[in-house]
């Protein structure tokens, strides 16, 4: 199975998974909203990559009226999940279905953004993306990433997924999506290092980059593009 085929299977559920699954998620997207360093009435334009059902997406739209947006990922059913969101809001939004590792924008973002999307990326891939993602971005303009980290030792690693267990299973979500994300994280995650991220981003030419807020395994990255 493809990961584009693994998380269309996904659409029905998703946005109440994400939200019992993944670990503070309240918190990780305030301070993720929070930290794009633009005034609230700015009409800046915003690329989502990998957007899947344009979760990200909603919580900038609704601090930033005057936003537009172009939203991508390869799974065309979670793209329709996110039509369906904005459907109130069409003029704003516009959906394309390819893979973000295409990226061939220059200069035409003011804000980039993405969630629990890039760590599937080989180590290789993410550091090009990086790159790609700096040249997309207008002088001035910043990029966001709520991403998961991996352990810096084997104990760390173990004792997230071992939390991240004990938290799903307290949330009262069924087991059957338990073990469809249990399969899709073994069988599709590439989780990089805090270190490791923070250095790809630094050598794209990206300052003021930091992990701005974490909480285990995933981090809300900040880069910027000049300033």
């Amino acid at each position: 199975m493809t990961i584009d085929q693994a998380f269309d299977r996904t659409v029905a559920y998703y946005d109440d998974w994400m939200r019992k699954a993944l670990p503070g998620y309240d918190d990780l997207f305030t301070v993720a909203t929070a930290v794009v360093p633009f005034e609230s009435d700015a009409p800046i334009r915003v690329l989502d990559l990998g957007a899947g059902t344009g979760l990200f997406s909603q919580h900038v739209a609704q601090k930033y009226l005057n936003a537009t947006f172009v939203l991508t990922d390869v799974a065309a059913r979670m793209l329709e999940g996110a039509e369906q969101r904005f459907a109130e809001q069409a003029g704003r939004f516009e959906f394309v279905v390819e893979d973000y590792r295409n990226l061939q924008a220059v200069a035409d973002f003011d804000l980039i953004i993405s969630s629990l999307s890039i760590h599937h990326l080989t180590n290789e891939g993410k550091r090009r993306l990086c790159q790609q993602v700096y040249t997309a971005l207008r002088e001035g303009g910043a990029f966001v990433n709520v991403d998961q980290i991996k352990g810096e030792t084997s104990y760390l690693q173990d004792l997230y997924w071992d939390l991240w267990l004990r938290h799903v299973r307290a949330s009262d979500a069924p087991e059957e999506q338990i073990q469809e994300s249990i399969e899709r994280r073994t069988t599709y995650d590439q989780d990089a290092s805090l270190a490791d991220q923070l250095d790809w981003l630094r050598e794209a030419g990206f300052v003021n980059v930091d992990c701005v807020y974490r909480h285990t395994f995933v981090g809300v990255f900040l880069a910027m593009k000049g300033n």
